[in-house]
């Protein structure tokens, strides 16, 4: 849920698979389908405007601005991960195309000490993450899903994807990082979510941190 959701460090897949049986996390149940869950309009018509900012504790103290044919000139990455809405449901085994966040920190390093960072989308919806959990060899800045361009309704023309978080810690129209030397708390943060949003661990509310 969210206006950037659906719905490294500590992503290990601690996924169980079984020969009948495919195990989620706890407390998730298979989704109908990829269900469209979001706060707000959809955006359109991005297209050539769309841009992505990295800002905050750089380590050259500088922002930086990636336009569409920069970003599409990056390193692209395949990777197979769930989706796992807060809400209980998942959406298993998706492959996600798009650039490795891991390549972005690489391009622009954060200063040293700033360990937590906010993504931000349209409409200024924003998640916290710890960089950790952004810098995982999974998590992606998602163009694609199963070969196929995103549609707009399910983030086009970027949405990040971090498969051991619960969604809402995934965006959708992606247009900023912004590092951090202290930990903030982002949209659904600020209204009971938990900071961390562990699928694995079932880190779904604030009051369990």
């Amino acid at each position: 849920m969210g206006a950037g959701s659906d719905s490294a460090s500590g992503c290990q897949d601690r996924r169980v698979n079984h020969a009948d049986d495919r195990a989620l996390p706890p407390g998730q149940r298979p989704a109908a389908g990829w269900p469209v869950l979001h706060y707000g309009p959809v955006p359109h018509d991005r297209g050539q405007r769309w841009d992505l900012r990295v800002t905050g504790a750089t380590e050259d103290g500088l922002e930086h601005v990636l336009d569409t044919a920069q970003f599409a000139a990056l390193p692209r990455t395949d990777v197979q991960g769930d989706l796992h809405c807060v809400t209980r449901w998942s959406v298993p085994d998706n492959r996600w195309s798009g650039v490795a966040a891991r390549t972005l920190i690489d391009l622009f390093p954060p200063a040293p000490g700033a360990d937590y960072v906010m993504v931000w989308a349209e409409y200024g919806y924003s998640a916290n993450l710890r960089l950790e959990d952004l810098a995982s060899p999974r998590t992606v800045l998602a163009t694609h899903h199963d070969g196929e361009p995103l549609t707009p309704e399910h983030g086009w023309p970027v949405r990040l994807v971090v498969p051991h978080l619960y969604a809402y810690k995934g965006p959708k129209w992606l247009r900023g990082v912004e590092y951090l030397t202290e930990p903030g708390r982002g949209f659904w943060e600020q209204r009971g979510y938990h900071a961390s949003g562990d699928a694995w661990r079932e880190e779904r509310w604030s009051y369990q941190e």
